[in-house]
């Protein structure tokens, strides 16, 4: 069953994880420039993200499940058999190069990111 909304808003106003102090540090960190409405709204977001992540962890599992790496235990009977990885060439190449705004021997030139120094 879950919690009443205004149960969960309450708990997370009361204390939330991260404050405005950690978060405006984190901006900082993160060389952001929000304003203050932009940094609240991410705030925010940020510490329900952390709440649901806290929900997930308080699932109790069985220790002897087993782990899946797409939520579907495939037994040896029902395992889809491994397809070869055969590289196939395609004549798409000089159409997808003709698009580009700049071309070095068949590589797409694409500008440098600029950098600037964090204080």
């Amino acid at each position: 069953m879950t919690p009443p909304e205004d149960s969960v808003t309450q708990t997370s106003q009361m204390d939330p994880p991260i404050t405005p102090a950690i978060f405006r540090h984190l901006v900082r960190l993160a060389a952001l420039e929000l304003n203050d409405k932009e940094a609240e709204y991410l705030r925010a977001e940020l510490n329900q993200q952390l709440q649901a992540i806290r929900e997930l962890a308080s699932v109790d599992f069985p220790e002897d499940l087993p782990i899946t790496s797409h939520g579907v235990p495939y037994s040896s009977e029902t395992r889809p058999k491994l397809r070869r990885d055969d590289a196939v060439p395609s004549d798409l190449a000089d159409a997808i190069l003709e698009q580009a705004p700049e071309v070095e021997e068949r590589f797409i030139v694409v500008p440098d990111i600029s950098r600037t120094e964090l204080e």
